[in-house]
This record gives structure tokens, sequence and C-alpha cells, in this order.
């Protein structure tokens, strides 16, 4: 899966349903990836394809509960990255780095995003005492091409693999 790159050549794709032809309809993304993944082997031009998620959901995974101890490790682990970064800017930018500047902006970066850990869990405590992931997955996918092509992909598609 890939997106526009932002200093691309080609012409941005402006918010449009994609007209053409079903191609196949597949359970997954997956599948459906491999179905272009396979005519562009072919040598097809893939740029004409479009592959739509059909009838969406929302997926909340409950990953676990959320306790103080896990509040604060992840604060730290989100002030310690902080820490590293500016660290690193700091190395880097003044006239006479040293290590041990860099090292104590972790820490205190680590500290200080445990601390807010720790007080955004007391705050939000009996609101979500659990952690969760989210997906939004779809039923089912169809690739779509243009009529004028539509034969030869499924020529190409109905080919034994190489």
């Amino acid at each position: 899966m890939s997106n526009q790159e932002p200093f691309s050549r080609r012409s941005p794709v402006l918010p449009a349903m994609p007209t053409g032809e079903v191609l196949g309809t597949y359970d997954t993304y997956q599948e459906a990836q491999r179905v272009v993944d396979k005519l562009a082997k072919a040598d097809f031009d893939v740029r004409q394809l479009s592959i739509i998620g059909s009838d969406l959901k929302t997926i909340e995974r409950v990953t676990g509960k959320l306790t103080y101890g896990r509040s604060a490790l992840a604060g730290a682990a989100t002030g310690a990255w902080l820490g590293l970064f500016a660290g690193s800017l700091l190395f880097l930018f003044t006239s006479s780095p040293n290590l041990t500047y860099a090292f104590a902006v972790i820490l205190l970066g680590a500290a200080f995003g445990m601390l807010f850990g720790i007080v955004s869990y007391a705050i939000n405590r009996r609101r979500r005492d659990y952690t969760s992931t989210n997906q939004v997955i779809a039923t089912s996918y169809q690739v779509l091409a243009p009529a004028g092509v539509l034969v030869r992909a499924q020529e190409l598609l109905q080919r034994p693999e190489e």
C-alpha cells in the first residue's frame, strides 16, 4: 500500500469514487494486493486498477489493564524518546559536545514523561482502565479495472504462476 508522495511529479489523485468493472471480490486486502501484484509482474498497466474496501468496520482490540505502573512505564518511554531527540540536538550543536549531558537530558525526559503518565492516569483513571488498539477494516475488497482492459486482466490472472 502506498500513498501519494509529497514531491511527486504525478498529478494528485482527486477524491472521487473510481469507476470500472469488478475484476474480482476478495475477503482480505492481502488477497486483493496479490491480484494486483500478479498483474504487475505480467507487465499490466496497474495504474488503471483500484482496490475498494466495502462495509467498513472499526475494531478495538483490548490489549490489557491500565495501571499506574504501565502508565509510568509508557510515559517514561515517551519522555526518553523526546529526551533522546533533545540530547542529540544538544550533542550535535554545542561547541564542546559531552555525552554526559546528552544522557542526562534523556533521563530528565524519562522522568518528566513518567510523572506526566502517572498524573494523566490519575486524572482519567475511572473513565478508561484498559489499553487497546484500533483498526478500520473492510468486510470485502474489490479490484476494479476499466472495461477496455478487463478481459486482458482476466486472461493474465488465469495464467499459471511462473
